[in-house]
């Protein structure tokens, strides 16, 4: 069983949960950009939650279905289309042998996530099927998709096997996905300002008080030069209290560094492992899944938060997970691809 690039589109290359455990020999960690969307695709397609997905940004992905298969479209909604018909997200989706999958344009979000139950078969890079592309490394053949691109579908588990046989019975076109889905709220709005919560960096006393001020006060737009290295973000200039240098770091996803003409960048999946810029803020890991979703342009303010604030919201990140597996346990279980769970 397998699955065909058509075309490329702006960018789509192979994630999982990052390259993990390496960084102190330079090893860049990659992984996807919205990790909570990669996280339940998987869910709902019966994969391990850390199994790679195809991470496709922006608009123009074609790709075909070589067997009958089960999927499921996570993340922002980049407009998925078999034969001119939306493809619905956020569940399980069994498409036809044959059928050409289209992702003709954000509407939503920016980076939709692809899981398929079974999982890719993909080259294994340090324990990580991640792409980085600027090394080469991860995913498939190290490098973003392309024309003709063949990738191989791994064993699918009984139970989603007897869930792609009965949505398969029922299909009419050329799919047919559950009427129940689990899309969280975040993902039902078109955003375009978004609300970052942070603890304060180890160079955060390095800035004076009015730069202190200006980066909670202030709207900062993300720039044009943004990308899966980092966001760069556009607004008031913060100033040192002295213009003393510093000596490269460690840094981590969602370290907000202060450049040399005092804009922050937000340091994300691809970052490098150390960086010599101070270190404001620290992004909160429950809130660093919303930058996958964030388009040039877009708005961003930040608020300060406690570090058991930080700690709770990723636990309560890690609840509405763990619900949501169980409940898509429970339909599988049943055998239940057509009980309402709410409403799109």
């Amino acid at each position: 069983m397998s699955i065909t690039c058509v075309k490329g589109g702006t960018l789509a290359s192979f994630q999982d949960e990052g390259r993990i455990g390496h960084q102190n020999l330079g090893i860049i960690v990659s992984g996807a950009m919205d990790s909570y969307a990669l996280k339940i695709a998987n869910i709902i397609v019966g994969n391990t939650r850390s199994s790679a997905c195809l991470e496709i940004t922006m608009r123009g992905t074609i790709l075909r279905a070589d067997k009958d298969m089960l999927i499921a479209i996570t993340g922002g909604d980049l407009h998925p289309v078999i034969d001119h018909i939306p493809v619905p997200q956020w569940r399980p989706v069994f498409i036809k042998a044959g059928s050409i999958l289209k992702f003709k344009g954000a509407i939503t979000g920016l980076r939709s996530y692809l899981a398929v139950s079974g999982g890719f078969s993909l080259e294994d890079f340090l324990g990580s099927h991640s792409t980085y592309l600027r090394a080469k490394v991860g995913g498939f053949k190290g490098r973003a998709l392309q024309v003709d691109d063949r990738i191989e579908i791994g064993q699918v588990t009984s139970q989603r096997l007897a869930m792609t046989q009965q949505l398969a019975t029922d299909t009419i076109g050329a799919f047919n996905g559950t009427s129940w889905h689990v899309r969280p709220d975040f993902y039902k709005k078109n955003r375009s300002t978004f609300m970052i919560r942070f603890i304060k960096g180890p160079e955060y006393d390095w800035f004076n008080e009015e730069s202190q001020q200006k980066f909670t006060l202030q709207q900062y737009t993300i720039a044009s030069s943004s990308d899966r290295m980092g966001y760069r973000l556009e607004g008031q200039s913060l100033e040192k209290i002295s213009d003393s240098e510093m000596v490269s770091e460690a840094i981590a996803n969602g370290t907000v560094q202060i450049s040399n003409n005092g804009l922050p960048i937000v340091l994300l999946a691809d970052r490098q492992t150390t960086g010599g810029y101070p270190r404001v803020a620290q992004i909160c890991t429950a809130d660093l899944y919303k930058f996958g979703q964030m388009k040039p342009a877009d708005k961003i303010h930040f608020k300060e938060i406690s570090l058991n604030e930080a700690y709770k919201e990723l636990a309560e990140l890690e609840r509405t997970l763990r619900q949501i597996e169980l409940s898509i346990t429970f339909k599988t279980n049943r055998g239940s691809v057509r009980e309402n769970q709410e409403k799109p």
